[in-house]
């Protein structure tokens, strides 16, 4: 198996962009990666396309066909990867085994999702539930992560400041980051004060429904100089699966999936929680920030909310969180989430984040889940 590397990132502006279709926005993110790596597009081997639900979204199958036909990179293989809201992580995932088993020599990863082209796009994110068990009964994503963040209030103690807390730091964050959804800052009451959508979890809780895309280009480390001055290595790729459905879980506060990955991820890249300098966490509800901060090791589990609470994941904080904005304030194009989360990562590491720069980042990490957990990949990246 060969070393893999990362040399060139790219990401759209999140947001509602209407004026910009699905094509648009994986052709904008693709030619931007290519430029940043400085290859051609012919150079390139195969391309990995995260995505959710083209089909329900904007009526379009067939996506990678689409996707290599309008970016001009036809006849390379191009293949659509689906883990609902970790399918960017799983393309990331698929382009990096290919690389490293040696079978393509560089390799384009993307995500893309266009949601806001559908009046209510609930339905379909409800298809990442477990249909017979959940979603065909009326629950949806808001009441399944509130039924997560009211056991580990019960469970722990949990408060719904420290909650609130997570949305907070994500917008602190956001708002230093031009290509956001959400680019400012917010408070805790603004958070409890906001419209509840499913108690205990408020308007402010919840990640948006998002248009955007973006990119990673990949190729074997031993070539990563040739192209770029500063490339990323990537230390670990690890992936897991867990109950989709909530009521065949064993516990309600440990997202079982991220636990198994991570654990892989640290093995694989002989690292441990302390030596991650910053993380891009899966927090599609502030309930999900705080349990990833524990199902990734970084504390134990119940202490979480305090640890968010005394600055622990601010950007000057023992292990910064989503510097981003995460998926709360940078946005959460489901299929592209991951794909950010790597390029987040890799700017980090060159340093050229601007304003919400880690300082000192030598080693970061993404975590991306599907539904409920019942998908985690978590990557580890370093200079």
């Amino acid at each position: 198996m060969r070393d893999v590397a990362i040399i060139g990132v790219s990401q759209t502006k999140f947001g509602e962009l209407w004026d910009k279709s699905f094509r648009d926005l994986i052709v904008e993110a693709g030619i931007t990666a290519i430029e940043d790596a400085n290859v051609e597009g012919d150079e390139l081997d195969a391309m990995y396309v995260g995505n959710m639900s083209a089909g329900l979204f904007v009526k379009q199958e067939h996506i990678a066909s689409l996707i290599a036909d309008h970016s001009g990179l036809a006849p390379i293989p191009c293949a659509r990867v689906e883990a609902a809201c970790a399918s960017g992580g799983l393309a990331l995932r698929n382009g990096i085994m290919a690389v490293a088993s040696g079978y393509h020599d560089m390799v384009i990863s993307a995500g893309v999702e266009k949601m806001t082209d559908v009046v209510d796009p609930t339905p379909a994110i409800a298809t990442a539930s477990d249909q017979e068990w959940e979603a065909q009964q009326g629950v949806t994503f808001p009441s399944l992560y509130a039924m997560m963040a009211r056991r580990h209030m019960y469970e722990y103690g949990t408060t719904r400041e420290q909650l609130a807390m997570v949305s907070v730091i994500n917008h602190k964050n956001g708002a230093k980051n031009p290509l956001a959804q959400f680019p400012m800052e917010i408070s805790v009451d603004a958070v409890l004060n906001s419209s509840i959508v499913a108690d205990p979890l408020r308007l402010l809780d919840c990640s948006p429904v998002s248009d955007g895309a973006a990119a990673v280009i990949l190729c074997p480390a031993e070539d990563a100089k040739k192209y770029t001055d500063t490339p990323i290595y990537v230390k670990a790729s690890a992936q897991a699966s867990g109950t989709i459905a909530l009521h065949d879980r064993k516990n309600l506060t440990t997202i079982d999936s991220t636990v198994h990955a991570s654990r892989n991820a640290y093995k694989m890249a002989g690292l441990e929680p302390k030596n991650i300098d910053l993380v891009e966490v899966h927090d599609c509800f502030s309930i999900n920030g705080l349990l990833a901060v524990e199902d990734l090791g970084f504390v134990e589990k119940g202490k979480g909310g305090i640890a968010i609470e005394e600055g622990m994941t601010e950007i000057d904080g023992d292990i910064p969180v989503n510097p981003s904005g995460g998926l709360k304030a940078r946005g959460h194009p489901l299929g592209a989430t991951g794909i950010a989360q790597a390029a987040e990562i890799v700017w980090q590491l060159r340093g050229e984040a601007g304003k919400r720069q880690v300082d000192g980042a030598q080693t970061g990490m993404t975590h991306n889940i599907g539904g409920t957990g019942g998908t985690a990949a978590v990557h580890i990246f370093s200079n």
